[in-house]
């Protein structure tokens, strides 16, 4: 598979508030994924992290504040604009169709197709050749995700892991500049979490994309992660290295109720 011919622009996350009634789910919230990076949103239950990715996605408008990718504005945008504009997303939740691992990576290459209804309603000649072309892109896609032998097979028989592994290959389907992975190794046991952990490197180093990662596995973020932001009550109470946010005494206090490594021992 061919990397992108340019970085992808930098996504921009700043002043972002989000209230729901009287509810302050995310107070005044920025942080910037640089071009190419794994950037992890962390924090305890409760923290503001699945409305932080709601956000990003479209799926929620803020209050106040502003997410750009590039030169795009993205906090008014209907999330189809928003994934048109690059920006791809995983849900914790397995989001699968019946039919086979094919059939569901097809699905991601949907909005990029552009032969229109009719005329793949008729299998015309342009028709025919472009859907030829997205279902090699998806073979493509299955082989770098460890799908390839799978491709094929139904989606009901495969394993949990192999099953969240569709979810992202079917994300990646859209040929997305930044990629959006809410809790990936959720329900996994030990070995598929290795393997999605490989998964998700390779992807980064053979696309070039820019990942966002929201995971409650602490030994997957340090592992992967070049950027890390920690949200508490909706506030981001840190960021920067793996190794620097885990040494916060802000974020020892969030997790572990103390504000120094000594205390926490």
């Amino acid at each position: 598979m061919t990397a992108p011919a340019a970085a992808p622009p930098a996504l921009d996350v700043a002043g972002v508030t989000v209230r729901f009634a009287g509810l302050l789910a995310l107070d005044d919230v920025s942080f910037t994924v640089a071009p190419g990076t794994v950037h992890a949103v962390i924090g305890p239950n409760g923290a503001g992290k699945s409305t932080c990715f709601n956000v990003l996605s479209g799926l929620y408008r803020p209050t106040a504040g502003s997410v750009r990718l590039g030169a795009a504005e993205l906090t008014r945008l209907a999330p189809h604009r928003i994934a048109a504009l690059g920006v791809a997303r995983t849900f914790q939740n397995i989001v699968t169709t019946q039919g086979t691992v094919a059939d569901n990576l097809m699905l991601g290459r949907h909005a990029l197709s552009h032969a229109g209804f009719a005329a793949s309603a008729l299998r015309l000649p342009r028709a025919v050749r472009e859907q030829r072309a997205h279902l090699a892109k998806a073979r493509e896609i299955a082989e770098l995700t460890g799908l390839g032998a799978h491709f094929d097979a139904p989606v009901a028989l495969l394993s949990y892991g192999d099953r969240k592994r569709v979810e992202l290959a079917r994300a990646l389907c859209l040929e997305p500049r930044v990629l959006l992975l809410d809790e990936p190794v959720a329900g996994m046991n030990a070995a598929e979490r290795i393997r999605m952990t490989e998964v998700v490197r390779e992807i980064r180093a053979e696309l070039g994309l820019s990942v966002v990662l929201v995971e409650h596995d602490m030994g997957l973020v340090m592992r992967l992660a070049d950027e890390v932001t920690v949200l508490d009550f909706g506030r981001a109470i840190a960021h920067g290295t793996p190794d620097e946010v885990r040494r916060d005494p802000e974020v020892l206090r969030a997790y572990l109720g103390t504000t120094t490594g000594e205390d926490a021992a």
